[in-house]
């Protein structure tokens, strides 16, 4: 299992997933969300991936964040599974994903086995289309 890690974040691939995990409690500024999206670049060795995105850990993003991941930070993605703590966040999430029809599918989820399990069906489904 290839991992790549900084002294927040570490993210691996395992069985065909790119998972991340926050290793201390991280608040969101662009410099942090730059770099976030650099590792994940790395990771992924300019290939699309199916990320599970585990949000525990992550304080808040503040604006600047949040524009900087709406313009950089949906490549080498083929879909985007966010952990979530919240059933709330959860729902304010899927509302605002089917409002914006991203380009990258991205669906939140409180429980790491459903993620898990909705970027596994993407996939299957992915490559039943291409054979």
């Amino acid at each position: 299992m290839r991992t790549v890690e900084n002294d927040f974040v570490k993210f691996w691939i395992e069985d065909g997933i790119m998972y991340s995990q926050f290793k201390k409690l991280t608040e969101g500024d662009k410099q942090k969300l730059k770099d976030l999206i650099d590792l994940r670049h790395e990771i992924s060795a300019g290939e699309k991936q199916y990320w599970c995105y585990d949000f525990n850990g992550l304080k808040s993003y503040d604006k600047d964040a949040r524009d900087y991941a709406d313009a950089h930070g949906q490549d080498y993605l083929f879909a985007c599974a966010v952990v979530l703590n919240s059933h709330i966040t959860k729902f304010i999430l899927n509302t605002f994903m089917v409002l914006k029809n991203p380009l990258v599918p991205l669906k939140g989820f409180t429980r790491k086995s459903e993620a898990v399990k909705w970027l596994k069906e993407l996939k299957e489904k992915e490559q039943f289309n291409n054979k």
